[in-house]
């Protein structure tokens, strides 16, 4: 049966992640550890479950926002259950405001995330956690004191709260989350509630700056009895009773944590150098193992050292799928590679002899198929983007070579509307040397993606996104 436009835009939606536990997802899975530096995902597990399987690990995984890192992750957590680990996975970004980040609010997400996950295991139980009700508590008295002490108000992006401390010891909160309802909570309810009350109070409070504000400044100056009380009540005796039916450990990993901001905090200092650098300790003091995922223009800031350092390892890089080599040849694995992209999504149930001979279905040329894959740079979402975009525009099969290039003009102009003239200097540079130096400016760079990171046997190089190559300002001597 052939293939018809809508189902070809369904099938290649850049927005959606491939998940290899799922059938459907792993006949689209394709695995390029052979042209991006074989056996990352592998290493990660390993230094888990074969170096490190009863003490905590920290790890640090990084690349370009698009390129593959979160089904890169969702693979090493599926590997890791197989081989017997607890795993809990998941996106950040849902629970934080990536603008403005700090650290028990990301430590307050682990611990909401890891309660939600035991929760649901019938065999586990645990104790009641009478240190995070505590610290619960006192964010309902806080927000009693910024409601004037009356039993009920409506916040801004939370809806109506009522919160009570009467009785040592206890605590209840009711509260209305739009799109959820009337939740509530008391203490009897021992683990449940850190996942309510974190998950219905705190995480929703990064949809109100003032709400956020206070709760952040109520619980920085506790950082060290959050981390206490995580690893006493939620960590140690979740990992005991994991270990009682079976489970070799728990594993976190933290995705999304890449797209934190680069914006200053009020006494200037970038948000993700304070984060993982200036706060690192504290990240890698949770008593379970956990992935972390970072910025990836971390690696050309001058406190890398110190990153490694407060981590005790290197972050791991996930490089893009090459599709030249560093001298401007065709780099013939990476090109076949990124052609599968594109031919098992179209093609899912046929085998690759089949789909390769269905390539002019899709396209009016095979050259004009590899002028996509090329333009792309290998960056996965990239080449999923264009080609939505060029489907939406041709709404026919064939696709023409017309459209595509209609299409990546309109791409260059919005990218060079962001690109000042020191900027165009250093991407002349990188165009020439194949490499960052370092300087001001290459973190912004890397970070729009105006430059791609690439590995081969002889190290990592860069080169200038190719959706740039044919701009006028690159055409210019260095």
């Amino acid at each position: 049966m052939s293939l018809d436009i809508r189902q070809l835009f369904q099938a290649t939606n850049p927005g959606y992640t491939l998940n290899v536990e799922n059938e459907a997802d792993r006949r689209l899975y394709i695995d390029f550890s052979g042209v991006r530096g074989s056996g990352l995902i592998s290493e990660m597990r390993e230094n888990i479950s074969f170096f490190s399987p009863d003490n905590p690990t920290v790890q640090l995984f990084t690349g370009h926002i698009g390129c593959g890192k979160s089904t890169e992750l969702l693979r090493l957590a599926s590997e890791l259950r197989q081989e017997g680990f607890h795993v809990v996975y998941f996106e950040s970004s849902q629970d934080l405001e990536v603008g403005d980040v700090d650290i028990s609010d990301i430590l307050m997400a682990i611990a909401r995330r890891v309660s939600e996950s035991l929760i649901k295991l019938d065999q586990i139980e645990l104790e009641k956690p009478k240190g995070l009700q505590g610290l619960l508590s006192g964010a309902a008295k806080l927000l009693q004191t910024e409601i004037d002490l009356s039993a009920e108000a409506s916040l801004p992006g939370i809806g109506t709260v009522s919160a009570s401390t009467e009785g040592q010891g206890s605590f209840s909160a009711d509260v209305g989350v739009p799109g959820i309802g009337q939740v509530s909570a008391n203490n009897q309810e021992g683990i449940s509630l850190v996942a309510l009350g974190i998950g219905k109070i705190t995480a929703r409070a990064k949809n109100s700056p003032e709400l956020r504000s206070k709760l952040r400044e109520y619980l920085e100056v506790r950082t060290t009895n959050v981390l206490d009380s995580i690893n006493r009540e939620l960590l140690e005796p979740g990992i005991e009773r994991l270990k009682a039916i079976g489970k070799k450990g728990l594993v976190v990993i933290v995705d999304n944590l890449d797209r934190v901001e680069r914006k200053p905090k009020p006494w200037g200092r970038p948000q993700p150098e304070y984060l993982f650098v200036d706060r690192g300790e504290q990240l890698r003091q949770l008593n379970c193992h956990v992935v972390y995922t970072i910025p990836l223009a971390l690696l050309y800031s001058n406190d890398l050292n110190q990153l490694s350092s407060r981590f005790n390892t290197d972050p791991v890089v996930l490089p893009m799928v090459p599709v030249c080599h560093r001298d401007g040849r065709e780099h013939v694995e990476g090109m076949a590679l990124v052609r599968k992209i594109i031919l098992a999504r179209a093609f899912p149930s046929l085998s690759e002899t089949e789909r390769i001979s269905k390539i002019t279905e899709l396209f009016d040329t095979p050259e004009t198929f590899d002028r996509l894959c090329k333009i792309s740079g290998g960056h996965v979402r990239e080449i999923l983007r264009l080609l939505n975009d060029w489907i939406k525009k041709d709404r026919q099969l064939p696709l023409s070579r017309e459209g595509l290039e209609k299409v990546i003009r309109t791409r260059r102009n919005h990218m060079m509307l962001a690109i000042t003239d020191d900027e165009w200097a250093l991407l002349r540079q990188v165009r020439d040397r194949k490499k960052v130096m370092g300087e001001a400016g290459y973190d912004t760079l890397i970070s729009s993606m105006f430059v791609y990171e690439y590995r081969d046997v002889d190290g990592y190089w860069f080169d200038v996104n190719p959706i740039l190559a044919s701009a006028p300002e690159l055409q210019a001597l260095g």
